[in-house]
């Protein structure tokens, strides 16, 4: 009897994360409601009841964490006059990747007189992981913005090391369509020996960039710069008939990071405050 060779075993394609999803709202009867809610894969929305502005909305990712090849979409659209303030669940995990990248693309619109707070929580890096962030943001005339990004590159409490990996995080920030703030912030391949350096982050692994476009932010430039202290600073321009605040912070840490991202977020936030997520 002629024996038939054993073939390659065959490998099933991994499945990977695929997610979207849009939130628009709007001001109608003397407060910001709902419009739409679209949610497809494992990208969903919440929303906390709240009695007053700012809506609330609570992005999750059901998959619980991102590596190579998968993407996740998120949209909000602020109507005129209308006041959203947006975090997630949990702090987002980038893991190990295999092959490709991890990717998030964030699009934000704000119409006129309108408010949006982008407030999500630490992006947590891990070893060997590959990952790339787009956020857009398009204001119109007289309309105000707050947005933070945190990462924190290995979780020291847990005995990990982000040590290796590649990271890419752009922003574009535009106004009456005209572009306000651009920016390209890449680290990688040897991100331990990058950010070891006393002219990045003298070996911090926390940092976070917080902007600001609003009017008031020439009155809240010195109180910023008290809370963020000598790991970080903030500066302050005119644009647009607007003003922007960009700051900057880094830590030991993601603990010490958020012990000053949280005063720093109440202060930035006005009345709104702090998300009813965020906690030490």
């Amino acid at each position: 009897m002629d024996m038939i060779e054993p073939g390659p075993a065959f490998v099933p394609p991994a499945q990977r994360v695929a997610g979207t999803a849009r939130l628009g709202c709007d001001r109608n009867g003397g407060r910001t409601r709902l419009r739409q809610l679209y949610q497809d894969g494992s990208a969903k929305i919440r929303m906390p009841a709240v009695s007053a502005d700012p809506l609330e909305a609570v992005l999750i990712n059901t998959a619980g964490g991102l590596t190579g090849g998968d993407r996740l979409g998120w949209e909000v659209d602020v109507g005129a006059g209308a006041c959203a303030s947006i975090t997630t669940q949990a702090c987002e995990k980038i893991y190990r990747a295999a092959a490709d990248r991890a990717e998030v693309r964030v699009k934000l619109t704000v119409g006129a007189g309108g408010r949006i707070a982008w407030l999500p929580q630490e992006t947590i890096v891990f070893d060997r992981s590959a990952f790339a962030r787009r956020l857009d943001l398009e204001l119109a005339t007289g309309a105000e913005a707050l947005v933070l990004e945190a990462t924190v590159f290995g979780r020291l409490a847990m005995g990990e090391r982000a040590a290796h990996g590649n990271f890419h995080d752009r922003w574009r920030v535009s106004q009456h369509g005209a572009l306000v703030h651009a920016e390209d912030f890449r680290i990688g391949p040897d991100i331990a020996a990058i950010l070891g350096g006393s002219a990045v982050a003298g070996g911090a692994i926390a940092m976070a960039t917080v902007l600001m476009i609003s009017p008031r932010v020439k009155d809240l430039l010195d109180p910023a710069r008290d809370i963020i202290g000598g790991q970080g600073d903030a500066s302050v321009w005119s644009v647009r008939k607007s003003g922007k605040l960009l700051a900057r912070l880094f830590a030991e840490d993601g603990y010490q990071l958020r012990k000053r991202l949280v005063p720093l977020v109440e202060l930035l936030n006005g009345l709104a405050g702090l998300p009813k997520l965020w906690s030490l």
